[in-house]
């Protein structure tokens, strides 16, 4: 369900009450839905009840004939979750899992995200994962289920990657990929502290 303020909510009833209303004569060939500008929006996915993917963007055009909502002049893209405790209970709180950079992005029926090219960033983990997509295939960002695209590049702390036909979760565990040059640095130079790469000193060798 997309969440787009009460004020975004109302303007997209109105727009789409008034294309509703037009003769066929005079809407033929004319593009449906309606575009907003310069919105703050968030997503509640039903099939990731515990998470919320909020965005900003300079234009939204919704097409309620397809249900897809497209956003383009995209920015602050990130997936906030429901803090739990240590025993698993929920504190009431949401704290910032992922972050989500891409020059436009198309949200589906099933709020499932797409675009040709996007920079995902796991905060637990410190973790860079460049995306490429395809015409054919784009990259794909599914709820409750992961990321996926054609070609991607990780860089981690300890860890580099380029990974062909890549799909992951959001907990960083690998569900699917092609043949990939995976370079490990048992040095450790970098670790992630609180979300936050720290230096080291790398150890010396005897």
């Amino acid at each position: 369900m997309l969440k787009a303020g009460g004020y975004a909510l109302i303007a997209f009833a109105v727009f789409a009450l008034v294309f509703a209303l037009l003769p066929v004569s005079r809407v033929a060939g004319a593009q449906t839905g309606a575009t907003l500008s310069g919105v703050a929006l968030s997503l509640y996915p039903s099939r990731d009840a515990d998470a919320v993917w909020r965005f900003r963007a300079a234009s939204v055009t919704n097409d309620p004939l397809t249900g897809e909502t497209r956003l383009t002049g995209l920015s602050e893209g990130g997936r906030w979750i429901t803090e739990r405790d240590k025993a698993g209970q929920p504190t009431g709180r949401r704290v910032l899992d992922a972050t989500l950079a891409a020059p436009d992005l198309t949200i589906d029926s099933q709020d499932n995200l797409s675009t040709h090219q996007a920079l995902i960033t796991l905060v637990k983990e410190c973790a860079a994962i460049q995306l490429t997509g395809t015409p054919q295939q784009p990259v794909r960002v599914e709820q409750g289920n992961g990321f996926s695209a054609p070609l991607t590049k990780i860089d981690a702390p300890s860890l580099k990657a380029e990974i062909p036909q890549l799909r992951m979760g959001f907990d960083f565990v690998i569900q699917d990929a092609g043949p990939s040059t995976v370079i490990s640095d048992l040095d450790v130079t970098e670790t992630c502290e609180n979300g936050k790469r720290v230096s080291h000193k790398p150890s010396s060798r005897k």
